[in-house]
């Protein structure tokens, strides 16, 4: 078990926080609860390493779509949470969490992916930034493939940025494909304090 603590509050300065010193909140849609997790292995995507499949690099050349950057910030994330609608249990993002996340954005501190096809948002992810590190929190799509342009067109950034980290949080099958690696705890923290002393712009 990976949590830490739990709070029945969430604000901005806390969020923040949590990330410079590894952890990070999850909300839930049955209780005004939140719980903060430090997982023992944590899931990286180095950015020098991102693998697109063959289908993957076949779409980004077709460019049937439109990427923006911090452009519908809050309706990433709304659309991220709504993957959870016919199981509740399955997202932590609340209306508190898009509140608190809307605010850092504000802030300059949480930012956003949109991917576009004639006009209407077919994908996207978004996730919060400290130094070089980009931590990243969930992605969406309603159009097949178009949340992997979401992740390219992020790594792609950050490589552009020179940003060091690439937090997804948690390794997983689907993310193994592109690349995503387990570090330990002790790994995790080494490269967490070297990208927090570099000054980066998204």
């Amino acid at each position: 078990m990976d949590v830490i603590r739990v709070t029945e509050h969430l604000d901005p300065g806390e969020v923040l926080a949590g990330y410079r010193k590894g952890i990070f909140p999850m909300g839930y849609m049955d209780a005004p609860v939140y719980s903060w997790h430090l997982p023992e292995k944590r899931g990286i995507l180095p950015l020098e390493d991102f693998h697109a499949s063959s289908s993957l690099t076949r779409t980004l050349k077709q460019k049937r779509f439109t990427v923006t950057f911090d452009t519908a910030f809050e309706a990433v994330m709304r659309a991220c949470a709504s993957r959870g609608e016919e199981d509740p249990d399955s997202t932590w993002i609340t209306e508190r969490f898009v509140e608190v996340y809307s605010q850092l954005h504000r802030e300059g501190h949480a930012h956003s992916v949109e991917v576009w096809i004639d006009g209407k948002l077919s994908g996207g992810t978004y996730g919060i930034h400290l130094g070089g590190a980009f931590f990243a929190e969930s992605k969406f799509h309603t159009v097949r493939d178009m949340s992997k342009v979401a992740l390219a067109s992020l790594v792609a950034r950050l490589r552009e940025k020179d940003f060091q980290l690439l937090d997804v949080q948690y390794w997983t099958p689907h993310l193994d494909q592109f690349g995503v690696a387990e570090v330990d705890r002790n790994e995790y923290y080494w490269k967490l304090r070297e990208a927090l002393k570099l000054d980066r712009s998204f």
